[in-house]
């Protein structure tokens, strides 16, 4: 089966963190045997090894928008200001990248004749893939991972493309219940062709490691003895990080942060970057929590094994601001084997089970997220780990890669008849 992925985002260079959930899912499907291209706008950070691909590699074919290198802006994690306004320079370019995407996919569908077309994000790819559906009769699968729900509402122009794209897609998928909503109350999709399919993690890719614990712990300026939250994300709002923080200048107020006869020490690395940066530092600060708050930044892809496992637990306090999918990151934890605490907002409650491998928690409520992490802390290390070994099984038999690329192929198979 020829399948084609048409994505905005996807990884560059090595380490790129763009997209790389959609090449994790390109790569499977081509691991179990499907042809897999990959279609995505140039840019220029893309790596020329990129270039070097087998056949049983998904093969990458760019097109640009722009007739100048430094127009090329778009897509990439680029496009949004804190996930809930677009830039300003997306509006001047939106018309060419839209011309050329549909002109790009619609030739390239022609020429090459793919069984399936598969568009992540509903804007813009749905609406090239709908564009090459409708012209050339391909069955259309339209995923929605979060941020295109929004832009599909920003202006009538935009919500009638996305209506279009769904209306043409045999199949929608969303890893959150808030973002099906959104795609069937908001913009009419159907709910007869939905199915709720999560971006997963490769299980082999991401496993327990203890090996470097001490020495990432020790770069980053954390005690042995801590307890260490991770938080992974942009720096936006949708991510509710901010309530984290406020949770964490919540137990610094009750004295829980510093080490004591029943607990340990707790500290925070906060790995990303994004818009929010410097407002949420500040926050920290203004909260006494300097030292126990690590700001890490960007972390290579490739490095981020290392940083789940030196971590215990990961918390994912998403807020509906707006609907969003699962992130990627709570997989990659519990890969890992860590337990997790989340909200019930971006798909969190698909994979956290209560009580067995983490908490869900209600969303932007600071109290409730320190009781979580307190009673966390408060944990025999024995009991965690079995918490972080539910995690891991939970991978092991659901929500890895070759489980949810089979879910995908079995829709395929079926739309391509």
């Amino acid at each position: 089966m020829h399948i084609a992925i048409l994505t905005h985002n996807y990884p560059r260079y090595p380490g790129d963190f763009s997209g790389s959930f959609v090449a994790a899912l390109s790569d499977e499907l081509a691991r179990q045997g499907s042809r897999v291209s990959v279609l995505a706008p140039w840019d220029p950070a893309y790596d020329h090894r990129q270039s070097a691909q087998s056949d049983q590699q998904p093969q990458l074919h760019l097109w640009r928008y722009a007739p100048r290198a430094d127009w090329h802006r778009l897509g990439y994690m680029r496009t949004m200001e804190a996930d809930v306004r677009m830039r300003g320079e997306t509006y001047w370019l939106a018309p060419l990248f839209f011309a050329a995407g549909t002109a790009a996919t619609l030739r390239w569908c022609r020429q090459h004749r793919p069984d399936v077309i598969h568009a992540h994000w509903l804007l813009p790819n749905g609406f090239f893939g709908a564009v090459a559906s409708r012209a050339l009769g391909i069955p259309l699968v339209v995923s929605i991972p979060g941020s295109d729900a929004l832009v599909a509402g920003q202006n009538p122009l935009f919500r009638a493309m996305a209506r279009f794209a769904l209306k043409q897609a045999s199949l929608a998928t969303a890893n959150s219940h808030a973002l099906r909503d959104v795609a069937i109350q908001q913009l009419g999709a159907d709910p007869a062709r939905f199915d709720l399919i999560i971006y997963g993690v490769d299980p082999d890719a991401l496993r327990p490691d203890p090996s470097g614990v001490a020495a990432q712990r020790a770069e980053w300026g954390i005690p042995a003895d801590a307890l260490l939250l991770l938080a992974v994300g942009r720096m936006v709002y949708k991510k509710g990080f901010d309530v984290l923080l406020r949770a964490l200048g919540i137990l610094k107020q009750h004295g829980h942060l510093a080490p004591s006869s029943a607990l340990p020490p707790i500290h925070l690395a906060l790995i990303g970057d994004g818009d929010l940066w410097q407002e949420w530092q500040a926050l920290a600060h203004g909260l006494g929590l300097d030292g126990h708050v690590h700001w890490l930044g960007r972390v290579p892809f490739d490095r981020m094994g290392r940083a789940y496992n030196a971590a215990d637990a990961l918390v994912m306090p998403s807020v509906t601001r707006p609907a969003d999918g699962l992130n990627v990151c709570v997989l990659d934890a519990m890969a890992c084997a860590k337990p997790v605490i989340g909200t019930p907002a971006a798909g969190n409650e698909l994979v956290i089970q209560q009580g067995v491998n983490g908490w869900i928690v209600p969303e932007q409520d600071p109290d409730a997220l320190a009781g979580a992490i307190l009673h966390l802390a408060a944990l025999p290390p024995a009991q965690r780990a079995a918490m972080g070994q539910a995690s891991r099984k939970l991978i092991d038999t659901q929500f890895g890669w070759p489980h949810l690329a089979r879910r995908y192929l079995e829709h395929f198979a079926r739309l391509a008849g």
